[in-house]
């Protein structure tokens, strides 16, 4: 079996170009010496420890994926990013960019916490808050889909848009 070593910004649409071959993508390490001993700041750690509603937003059309997870943030982050570069399309925001080709970021880059939610029964109704919310601005990706509308929902948000205007 062939291997090809490649850069970080091309393994998405190379990965799409071999992904009915037998050739496998070698993963070039990019650390240097300056990214291994830079400092890290504290305040962005702990903020992604957190679980609740979260969004990421594409970098190339700055559309908004809305997820909920009762894990951290960062691990959740790698998930998408691992279905992304195994070309494995299990969530919304990983068929978006591999079928768009688009452009995905670093945690820091795409990655919101739009609540914490730390009582599990909550996270999907927050959760569909939210796809609303965004599906209603025009800011949901199209491989979202945000069910029906729901008028409770819709009460909620236009409340909360009201209520800080």
């Amino acid at each position: 079996m062939g291997h090809i070593h490649i850069l970080q910004p091309q393994i998405r649409k190379i990965t799409h170009l071999f992904k009915h071959t037998d050739l496998e993508i070698a993963f070039k390490n990019s650390n240097n010496t300056w990214q291994l001993t830079k400092p890290k700041s504290n305040s962005k750690t702990e903020y992604y420890k957190h679980s609740g509603i979260y969004a990421l937003t594409c970098k190339t059309c700055k559309h908004t994926y809305v997820g909920q997870t009762s894990r951290d943030l960062k691990q959740r982050y790698q998930e998408h990013m691992r279905y992304i570069k195994n070309n494995n399309p299990q969530s919304a925001f990983a068929l978006h960019t591999l079928n768009n080709r688009h452009e995905y970021g670093t945690i820091d880059d795409i990655m919101t916490l739009l609540k914490t939610v730390k009582h599990k029964p909550s996270l999907t109704p927050y959760e569909q808050f939210f796809i609303q919310a965004h599906h209603q601005q025009n800011k949901l990706i199209a491989e979202q889909n945000p069910g029906e509308l729901n008028p409770l929902i819709q009460l909620a948000i236009d409340t909360a848009y009201t209520s800080h205007d």
